[in-house]
């Protein structure tokens, strides 16, 4: 329980950093030009992006509480800039939830191929198939139950891909030393 807690008032602290800011903004930036031009829609009820990877980057190197901030700021301003149907706050809870639980399983963990599973199926049945579906239900009044066979569908197939794309990025990524001269860059300049 302590070490929970710590988890999120360390991430709560990270926001307190410049340089925090500096690469939060400049994932934001990343996830704006990716959901431009790297979204495939298929249908009205089902797209394929990619820009969620800035999103899972900053949940594991700022943690669970700043990540969920930053995903909700970034929800909104994705819409103003593209909307793809009505504002809906559900699924701006949505992006913050899903933030917040990647941040809870990458923050301070080694970044396993297995905790990357993990996280991306908590995730998938929570938030993806669970909830947007209810949302769509809500606002589209097609039917909880008619959407949710696409919708598992979809979602199954893409849980080992988007598994598979954010692990070999972020091992990449701290394997190039990118992960560390972020996390430190600022620290240096203070």
């Amino acid at each position: 329980m302590e070490k929970t807690k710590n988890m999120f008032l360390t991430s709560a602290k990270e926001l307190k950093n410049t340089s925090t800011l500096a690469v939060c903004a400049m994932l934001a930036a990343l996830a704006l030009i990716l959901n431009s031009v790297a979204s495939i829609n298929i249908g009205p009820y089902v797209k394929i992006g990619f820009s969620g990877i800035p999103n899972q980057i900053a949940d594991y190197l700022f943690g669970p509480i700043t990540g969920c901030l930053f995903a909700g700021v970034l929800d909104i301003v994705k819409f103003f800039i593209r909307p793809d149907g009505p504002f809906f706050f559900g699924f701006t809870f949505n992006a913050m939830l899903a933030a917040f639980i990647y941040g809870c399983f990458y923050y301070k963990h080694k970044l396993t191929f297995r905790r990357v599973l993990i996280a991306k199926l908590v995730v998938v049945l929570i938030v993806n198939v669970l909830l947007n579906t209810l949302w769509l239900d809500m606002l589209y009044g097609k039917g909880f139950l008619a959407l949710l066979p696409m919708r598992v569908l979809k979602n199954l197939i893409m849980w080992p891909v988007n598994s598979m794309l954010f692990y070999t990025i972020g091992k990449t990524m701290e394997a190039s030393g990118v992960f560390r001269l972020l996390k430190t860059a600022g620290r240096k300049a203070l």
